[in-house]
């Protein structure tokens, strides 16, 4: 078998106190809003596979077709010993890029981070069967807050796939990346999947399907609260709302009050009034042009050296190597 370990920096009390702290902090702005690393309880990231799988939602199997292309280019041009996956859930696509390295001959470490124990134990699990030569080093950890816990005894590749980085402000992203810069020396690399600016008639029905999947799933954050804060939102009396923000180039989900409502969320005594038609916003999707996002990873401490895309230039692959300007010199 593979040689696996486990390393957990956050407790499940940490998190419960981050969604309390939170969700008093969403739901007392205006307008209203929650992170949406909330949606992830096991309803939730069921609903989300079944989501990935829709014809509708393009992201996952465009940047899977960009994975498959261009893995062994990746091992080829980092030469990584250490592959790091920040957000790795089940780690699927990240399979191929374990096969590209270990074909190539340098890849000899994995470390998934994800912020579920047991999707990270189960995703381990599956790949120390496939791979029992490579070394795993799983971290329980918030992505935006793990960076310090990464190893460097070894030249490495942070992957930050699925478009994931849409998913913050541009203030979050810029710090973010900025982040990620520091945790890597000059010559290691961050493997990044975006999303691109396409029709609106494209993207919007990948928020929206026909079936009715992303709304369930929307929804279930409601759920999430009801059961972790004992609160009492009823999912039905919210509908779903997916929009195109044509200035910020951003998907925006809402849940919009049917009726008004007053909503008690017990573990943080804290009452709650939405007007009939008030809205709950509980994602963005950030999309993104190749002048701009290039220009972030320069702003943050990144060379771009590949920016691969599909054929009809719906998502993109990019390999950004860390600068030399700031790199630390603290390993």
């Amino acid at each position: 078998m593979a040689d696996i370990a486990l390393d957990v920096h956050i407790s499940p009390e940490r998190l419960l106190d981050d969604l309390r702290s939170d969700v008093r902090l969403g739901m007392t702005a205006t307008p209203k809003w929650i992170s949406p690393k909330w949606f992830y309880d096991a309803r939730g990231s069921e609903l989300f596979e079944q989501i990935t799988e829709l014809p509708e939602y393009y992201p996952t199997r465009t940047e899977r077709g960009l994975i498959e292309t261009h893995a062994y280019d990746v091992a080829e041009r980092t030469n990584a010993a250490i592959l790091v996956e920040l957000g790795s859930g089940s780690s699927e696509k990240t399979r191929l890029l374990l096969n590209a390295g270990i074909k190539h001959g340098s890849l000899r470490k994995y470390v998934p981070q994800d912020v579920s124990p047991t999707a990270l134990e189960g995703a381990i699990e599956v790949i120390a069967r496939e791979h029992p030569g490579l070394e795993i080093q799983g971290i329980v950890s918030d992505f935006t807050d793990t960076l310090q816990n990464l190893p460097a005894d070894g030249s490495r590749t942070i992957a930050f796939l699925g478009g994931t980085l849409g998913n913050l402000i541009p203030e979050e992203r810029a710090l973010f990346l900025a982040d990620i810069a520091q945790a890597l020396i000059a010559g290691e690399f961050l493997l990044l999947g975006v999303g691109l600016v396409v029709e609106e008639s494209v993207v919007v029905p990948a928020y929206d399907d026909a079936a009715g999947v992303t709304a369930q799933f929307n929804a279930n954050v409601l759920s999430v609260l009801n059961e972790r804060l004992n609160a009492n939102f009823d999912p039905q009396q919210f509908e779903h709302v997916a929009l195109w923000n044509s200035e910020a180039e951003w998907i925006e989900m809402r849940l919009r009050a049917r009726t008004a409502q007053d909503i008690r969320i017990e573990d943080l005594d804290l009452d709650v009034h939405f007007d009939e038609g008030e809205e709950l916003r509980t994602e963005i999707s950030a999309k993104f042009r190749e002048k701009g996002i290039e220009a972030e990873l320069v702003d943050a401490g990144f060379r771009v050296d590949e920016f691969w895309t599909d054929p009809e230039s719906r998502f993109a692959l990019i390999l950004a190597s860390r600068t030399s300007l700031g790199q630390r010199d603290d390993r």
